[in-house]
């Protein structure tokens, strides 16, 4: 950890109520960044900030849908004129639904959260970014980002989505020095909660063929944060449009 290494930025962080986005606003905050902190769950809005208070970290956190652009809308206004970084970090899973077995409320919840909170927030952010001159942007995606198996029809169709979001910012406003990735976690020990609960039986153990080649530890949060932080840090300043796995190797078996 470099505790100057995002000395004076002002990040948002989205999902921090806890898992990742807990993980990644402390990250920030510890390497010197004043961090806007959002998540839809109050409970646990309320325990990380209890925790940063005890700590005494530079975070201010929000009540934020990140479905809502009214949300969206009064969390970039809470964070000011200059936003040196967005972690896109909230993101919901699906129950291992495949198509067959999947209801609209589902599909549309998930893309919801996972497709259009990203966009919405990256494009909120885009014109501030580009008024500064330059900022970063970082997309928590997913192995599923690569491949099928490792969760159900909408949740790895709107991971494979991010990764066109992700590209497409990065093409468009890479010269105009906004760089745009993303990170890949496999398993990781969070509170994603219930939606990542098998409802059907035959789908999971389907899944479970693909989670046969997962490395047996699962990952801290900590560790995914630590990857954001470098990506989103001017050491990564050559580093756009890049998809960079931190699931143990999973994606390679």
């Amino acid at each position: 950890m470099d505790v100057e290494r995002h000395d004076g930025k002002v990040v948002i962080v989205t999902g921090a109520g806890n898992g990742i986005g807990r993980a990644t606003a402390f990250r920030f905050a510890l390497e010197g960044a004043k961090v806007f902190a959002c998540d839809v769950n109050e409970v646990a809005i309320e325990e990380s900030k209890k925790i940063a208070l005890h700590e005494s970290l530079d975070i201010t956190y929000l009540i934020c849908d990140v479905t809502k652009q009214e949300d969206v809308d009064a969390l970039v206004k809470a964070a000011g004129n200059r936003i040196d970084v967005l972690a896109n970090v909230a993101g919901i899973m699906d129950f291992f639904l495949p198509l067959g077995e999947m209801d609209d409320e589902t599909f549309n919840r998930v893309m919801a959260v996972n497709v259009y909170g990203p966009m919405r927030l990256s494009r909120a952010v885009i014109p501030v970014m580009e008024k500064q001159g330059g900022g970063a942007i970082v997309t928590v995606a997913s192995k599923a980002s690569l491949g099928a198996g490792a969760s159900g029809t909408a949740y790895t169709t709107s991971k494979h989505a991010v990764i066109g979001l992700v590209k497409s910012i990065a093409y468009y406003y890479g010269p105009k020095k906004i760089r745009s990735n993303a990170v890949l976690p496999g398993a990781v020990a969070t509170a994603i909660g219930s939606t990542a609960m098998p409802k059907v039986q035959w789908a999971m153990e389907r899944a479970q063929l693909s989670m046969a080649t997962m490395p047996p530890a699962v990952a801290e949060p900590d560790q995914i944060a630590a990857v954001i932080s470098w990506l989103a840090s001017d050491e990564a300043s050559n580093v756009n449009g890049a998809l960079v796995s931190a699931d143990g190797g999973w994606a390679s078996a």
